[in-house]
């Protein structure tokens, strides 16, 4: 019981139904996100491992201090909810790693980055993602190639209904705005 004081379990909603961010009170990876998509790329990832095994859980990805779960499109959402708190305070109390470090976002070093791509990396590291983060996703970028920006949107961002606005009104016209090569930004 005490460890569930040390760590408590925060349900926050996002702005995708169809997910729940659960944000714990201790670190789970030192940076990124890890996301899993079905139960068999969580094969040796402890913690996204024990969330499949709970009945309507579609995706799964895990954040530094959070967890945002998909459900299916027919889970009952309170059972789903309550057996995901379960899972997460059985894995808090188990002492294991919560994934396997080479399932792990890998973030390129950027370091043979052009000034242009660096500045996209730059804002989309440093004002975009923790602006993601807040409601249980994850954006990372993959290249930008002639004034498009591709991106992939991941965790409660993947599948939720307003991601396209976020992705043109918010990302693309803040790389516009400060980036007058960046013509446009797709979702790949």
């Amino acid at each position: 019981m005490q460890a569930h004081m040390q760590d408590p379990i925060r349900l926050e909603f996002t702005p995708n139904p169809q997910t729940l961010k659960y944000v714990v009170g201790r670190q789970l990876l030192p940076r990124g996100t890890a996301n899993f998509l079905d139960r068999a790329s969580a094969e040796s990832s402890p913690l996204p491992h024990r969330l499949f095994d709970v009945a309507g859980v579609q995706a799964v990805m895990v954040g530094p201090n959070f967890v945002t779960v998909t459900m299916a499109p027919d889970a009952d959402a309170a059972a789903l909810h309550d057996e995901v708190h379960m899972a997460l305070h059985t894995h808090l109390d188990s002492g294991e790693h919560p994934v396997d470090p080479s399932a792990l976002e890998a973030s390129k070093s950027g370091a043979n980055d052009d000034p242009v791509t660096a500045r996209i990396r730059e804002i989309i590291d440093d004002e975009v993602r923790p602006a993601v983060a807040m409601d249980g996703g994850d954006i990372t970028f993959e290249r930008f190639q002639d004034g498009v920006v591709y991106v992939y949107m991941m965790g409660s961002c993947s599948s939720c209904p307003s991601s396209t606005a976020t992705l043109k009104m918010g990302i693309e016209s803040r790389l516009r705005e400060e980036i007058p090569e960046v013509v446009e930004v797709v979702q790949i």
